[in-house]
């Protein structure tokens, strides 16, 4: 599969934005150096192309020049995403995560196993929930042995199919909890850029994201999705505080940076989007403290533009772009995988739509709380936007609205986290958002999925072929809104 061109040049500004080196295929390496190789692809692919589209497409970034001019318009095609499908997800996090549960069979090493299938979990429910059904069962079998991999079905990938020996994303996250139980002769220390080796964050961690993908489903199967998310809560063992957060951190050298904050200071794509003034008008409209946390104030003043606006742009020096919560002061990030807040409003939204035990109020306001104080916001700016805000912070009305309630502030909560943002509002609908200006694509309709790789469907005969791709405008199996 193309998977393996790991050497090769590719071709298309589309495709060549890697702002850093991504990891590449290892042989035979330690546990210690798979490890941050994994965590950072991963991250790479959440933040950085993907990123651009999904921010784009969700009305918090416009786009001026370039991938992101396209995407403003909702236009996609399968020269898209060649470098995150090639080089951060399948070759890069996805074999990474593989070879270190290999390795850590060898070396006794639990913990290392334990961390890399609920990573790997993970970063295979990013790959399929952006394009669906994708290469899963056999993606990874003999390092690549298998050349043509077959696509699972996505409602297989998330819920296993034994019949055809698929395990589902839920117990490959389990087997992940069951070796971090385990005694471990070789563990992880500095290797680990989320926790430093801090074991029981990463079983909470494991347990935040059974709630996560089981609330991606629950609109498809509300039953499974209710079972999983009870037997989470039994436990009483998920993200409870922001020090928890699944957050990859980086450095703050040239080269060692996050993938944000070279792509939006240092790369030659960074003047090719800035902020919208949709999303900048959301957090003004309640005068949300986050917002001079999360977005740059070049003149003084906010400087954005409409999404899908055709005009000429204010200067690049003069455009709001991410600001020190999405990127760090000086590069470190990090990249916010999966967070207190994200956890707070996945239980309140499973307490409203599936009955699951709990008081949705008093966690959503704790989302919100959450979100704020792992932005730097001050407890009395806090309270202040509390009081200001009874209508916003109040759920109320039918269990309809109070599920945009929450959606909303979960959307401005993830932040620079565009394929979260995007995974929501593609399964339920919120934040409503109004059409770009200039909308093309497919019938002008916003994208709710990307289109496979145009090397994959002509290189694997598994894959979709002519009119048998799937276009931007043809929803995935947990998509039913």
């Amino acid at each position: 599969m193309s998977i393996l061109a790991i050497g090769l040049s590719l071709v298309g500004c589309k495709d060549f934005l890697d702002v850093n080196d991504t990891p590449n295929n290892p042989l035979e390496v330690p546990a210690s150096t798979l490890l941050p190789t994994g965590l950072s692809g991963t991250a790479f692919a959440n933040q950085n192309e993907l990123n651009r589209f999904a921010s784009t497409i969700m009305s918090v970034t416009a786009g001026v020049s370039g991938s992101p001019a396209d995407y403003d318009r909702y236009i996609i095609d399968g020269d898209d995403f060649g470098n995150q499908w090639n080089f951060e997800l399948y070759g890069g996090a996805l074999i990474n995560y593989k070879k270190l549960i290999d390795v850590s069979k060898t070396s006794n090493g639990p913990a290392y196993s334990g961390i890399g299938k609920i990573m790997m979990a993970y970063t295979f429910a990013t790959a399929t929930d952006i394009w669906g059904d994708v290469p899963y069962s056999e993606a990874l079998a003999g390092d690549f042995e298998v050349l043509t991999p077959k696509l699972d079905a996505q409602k297989d990938i998330y819920l296993g199919n034994s019949s055809s020996n698929i395990q589902s994303l839920f117990d490959l996250v389990k087997d992940g909890l069951a070796d971090l139980e385990k005694e471990s002769v070789i563990s992880p220390s500095n290797d680990d850029m989320v926790y430093g080796g801090d074991i029981e964050k990463w079983k909470r961690a494991g347990n935040s994201l059974l709630l996560k993908l089981a609330m991606q489903i629950s609109s498809v199967d509300a039953a499974r999705a209710k079972t999983e998310i009870n037997a989470v809560i039994a436990k009483k063992y998920y993200i409870i505080s922001n020090d928890q957060n699944l957050a990859v951190n980086f450095g703050t050298q040239v080269g060692s940076q996050s993938p944000l904050w070279t792509l939006t200071n240092n790369s030659s794509f960074q003047n090719e989007l800035l902020i919208s003034t949709r999303f900048v008008n959301l957090l003004k409209s309640t005068n949300d403290p986050r917002l001079p946390l999360y977005v740059t104030k070049p003149t003084g003043d906010y400087v954005t533009a409409d999404n899908g606006f055709g005009g000429v742009f204010p200067p690049a020096a003069n455009r709001s772009k991410y600001n020190v919560y999405a990127t760090g002061k000086t590069g470190e990030g990090p990249t916010r995988l999966i967070t207190y807040a994200q956890t707070c409003f996945n239980l309140a939204e499973a307490v409203i739509r599936l009955g699951v035990s709990g008081d949705a109020q008093a966690l959503y306001q704790e989302g919100i709380k959450a979100s704020m104080k792992d932005a730097t916001v001050s407890d009395s700016d806090i309270s202040l936007f509390f009081t200001q805000n009874a209508a916003t912070v109040t759920l109320s009305g039918n269990n309809e609205h109070k599920i945009e309630q929450i959606i909303t502030q979960k959307y401005i909560a993830q932040f620079a986290n565009g394929l979260e943002q995007w995974n929501d509002w593609r399964r339920t609908g919120y934040p409503v958002l109004a059409p770009h200006q200039n909308a093309g694509g497919i019938d002008g309709t916003r994208p709710v999925r990307a289109v496979y790789l145009s090397s994959e469907s002509q290189r694997n005969p598994n894959f979709p072929q002519g009119t048998a791709i799937p276009q931007s405008n043809v929803k995935v199996w947990w998509d039913v809104n």
